[in-house]
């Protein structure tokens, strides 16, 4: 596929979408409905595909893969292990298979891809010189054991009634509605966490590990920082206190441990056949990487609009954020 019919390539062999990054329009003023509505139920949007994938293998994985509750009320070796066995298999499938494609195979080459070059080989920023074994070594050293503690413990708290927990019978309606949010918050939390481990002293010995990432690939969405691990996967934690069921946080959970696979795939778009894409949508996370100040969150909620920190691809979204930032060591250096 002629992926210059979608955006532009340069010299170095980087490409960049035509098209500049939206916000969702949940928060449009005035309000328009029918383009929500488009953005609701289109392809691409909303729902489809990746929420809606979310939402199904959260399903799946909490009705056919999840100890009981008479399990998980006791601390035991036995679900813990299954636990993190399975988390780690689920990983291993989903970010394999966009690792699979996108860079074993190279199926489509360099069609859509952000950065012309393929991720490091040789770089002492990364264990072992290499950028792959790093993201596997964090991913599966550090992040997957994070997440298993997380649900664990969640799952523990819910079975012995430390937990808010309620029933599907009771509240279907409002559990539904909780479900919907999940990206939101996901989205919200993110934004809070990312600007946090963005200050000096945390960016400088956390932060700056999922940063060595410049030129990203599906492992390196977990590719993180232990402290930062701790701090990404907190998330779920708002079950503490709001009302919900188990597969609530394994929603919240699931969707943090994989989710970073698509908006670190380094691509626009996966092809698929001859003539159709699936967009990744992420854009806005990959121009992150490649300025690092801009584009905390995604862009479900105009959180980065409001703060200033949006950058949209364009040139005078560049032209701001350099005088942004220009402005911001100006006022450093008078301290």
């Amino acid at each position: 596929m002629d992926d210059t019919k979608y955006g532009t390539r340069n010299k170095r062999g980087d490409w960049k979408p035509t098209e500049k990054i939206q916000f969702a329009p949940v928060l449009d003023w005035p309000f328009r409905p029918v383009r929500f509505a488009k953005w609701l139920i289109s392809m691409d949007g909303f729902f489809l595909p990746w929420n809606t994938f979310f939402a199904l293998s959260s399903v799946l994985v909490w009705w056919y893969l999840t100890p009981g509750t008479e399990t998980t009320q006791t601390l035991a070796p036995g679900w813990i292990v299954y636990l993190l066995a399975r988390n780690a298999v689920i990983v291993l499938v989903f970010y394999g298979l966009w690792h699979l494609r996108l860079y074993t195979q190279r199926a489509q080459g360099n069609s859509f891809k952000y950065d012309g070059k393929w991720p490091s080989t040789d770089n002492s920023a990364f264990l072992f010189k290499r950028q792959h074994t790093d993201n596997l070594i964090r991913t599966f050293g550090s992040a997957v054991p994070i997440w298993t503690a997380f649900e664990v413990g969640m799952l523990w708290a819910s079975g012995n009634g430390y937990l808010p927990t309620i029933s599907w019978a009771e509240h279907p309606i409002y559990l539904l509605a909780l479900l919907l949010l999940t990206p939101f918050w996901a989205d919200f939390h993110f934004y809070l966490v990312h600007r946090m481990i963005h200050w000096p002293p945390l960016y400088k010995h956390v932060h700056s590990v999922h940063h060595n990432n410049v030129n990203p690939g599906p492992f390196s969405g977990l590719a993180m920082h232990t402290v930062e691990h701790l701090l990404y996967f907190s998330s779920a934690l708002i079950f503490l206190i709001v009302p919900a069921s188990p597969l609530h946080f394994i929603t919240q959970l699931l969707l943090k441990a994989l989710g970073p696979a698509q908006t670190h795939s380094g691509f626009d778009k996966v092809v698929i056949g001859e003539s159709s894409t699936l967009d990744t949508h992420s854009y806005a996370h990959y121009l992150h990487h490649k300025y690092f100040e801009c584009n905390y969150a995604d862009a479900l909620i105009p959180l980065d609009k409001w703060f200033g920190t949006f950058h949209d691809g364009t040139p005078e979204k560049q032209e701001a954020m350099e005088q942004r930032l220009a402005a911001r060591a100006a006022k450093w250096n008078q301290k």
